[in-house]
């Protein structure tokens, strides 16, 4: 089969288009004959060597989300439409194996490459707005509002009955964020940006550095301030006796269960096929280009999310 090779940790150009062994299933697998791959922000890191949530060592196949059709398995399962999340690595290529319990089955009404963009995405997106219990009336300022995750956020506080206000980067994104539903939406490249969009109950932070510091500051008495990405290069520094002594709660790490983020992802895809959610999908590249999907992730030019196809 074809895939992508990831020869040693570096820059893009180290993702290599070559061929590798056809996956073999065994007892309590399937093999899946893939027509998407999901790119994340983590994976260039990842590429990059750098010290993250997955970890192997070159020559490897990198990927971790994929969408296609069930090739052997179970006989329920054969010619059914999957999504699944692999275990870090394996997804740039044409086949994969996983365990016959991994995949999700993409419902009626929702195309495979929307599943594929909601796969990481719209679980990360889903278990915020649950932990953070975002409810109607609350104001709910979402960092790289224009972003995979945050594209998600926005639709979701939205639907919650929320006021959302969008931050990101251009103007460009801002009326992305605009389209999806956000109130608001400012441009944290430009002074006074945090003015315009505080106060604020609950801060989505993707952004990390002094953008997420800036709007931590924006907290009311009460809210929450939840980090769950470092794409400007690193996570948001904050006060906790700061944020104690206005009773604000911070949240970073693990955001529930396997059982809970399995949950999340069924729902979110229910929410899609009924037309309630729409991932935003802005760039598609050949398998074969997949340096070239890294390049766009790490120029910051990308609007939602990137996948490879198949």
């Amino acid at each position: 089969m074809r895939a992508v090779w990831l020869i040693e940790f570096g820059g893009p150009d180290v993702l290599v288009a070559g061929d590798a062994p056809d996956p073999v299933p065994g007892p309590g697998q399937v093999l899946i004959g893939v027509t998407f791959a999901n790119t994340t922000f983590v994976e260039t890191q990842f590429r990059s060597g750098l010290p993250g949530p997955f970890r192997a060592e070159p020559p490897v196949i990198p990927g971790n989300g994929v969408g296609g059709v069930v090739l052997s398995g179970p006989d329920d399962l054969v010619g059914a439409a999957v999504v699944t999340s692999l275990t870090g690595s394996g997804g740039y290529a044409e086949r994969v194996v996983v365990d016959v319990g991994a995949p999700f089955r993409v419902p009626d009404g929702l195309a495979l490459d929307d599943a594929v963009a909601l796969l990481a995405d719209g679980r990360t997106a889903t278990a915020l707005i649950r932990a953070a219990g975002v409810s109607a009336g609350e104001r709910v300022l979402v960092l790289a509002a224009a972003g995979g995750v945050g594209s998600v956020l926005v639709q979701l506080a939205r639907n919650a009955g929320a006021t959302v206000i969008a931050a990101a980067g251009g103007a460009r994104k801002t009326a992305v964020a605009l389209d999806l539903g956000a109130e608001t939406a400012v441009d944290y490249t430009q002074p006074g940006w945090a003015a315009e969009a505080g106060p604020v109950d609950v801060v989505f932070d993707g952004v990390g550095g002094a953008i997420g510091a800036a709007a931590f500051g924006l907290v009311r008495r009460g809210g929450r301030h939840f980090s769950y990405g470092l794409a400007s290069g690193g996570w948001t520094e904050v006060s906790e006796e700061e944020a104690s002594a206005r009773g604000v709660r911070l949240h970073s790490g693990a955001l529930g269960s396997p059982a809970d983020l399995r949950a999340a992802t069924e729902w979110v895809l229910a929410e899609a096929a009924a037309g309630r959610v729409k991932p935003l999908i802005g760039q598609r590249f050949p398998l074969a280009r997949a340096a070239d999907a890294h390049r766009a992730i790490e120029s910051r030019g990308t609007i939602g999310k990137t996948l490879l196809e198949v």
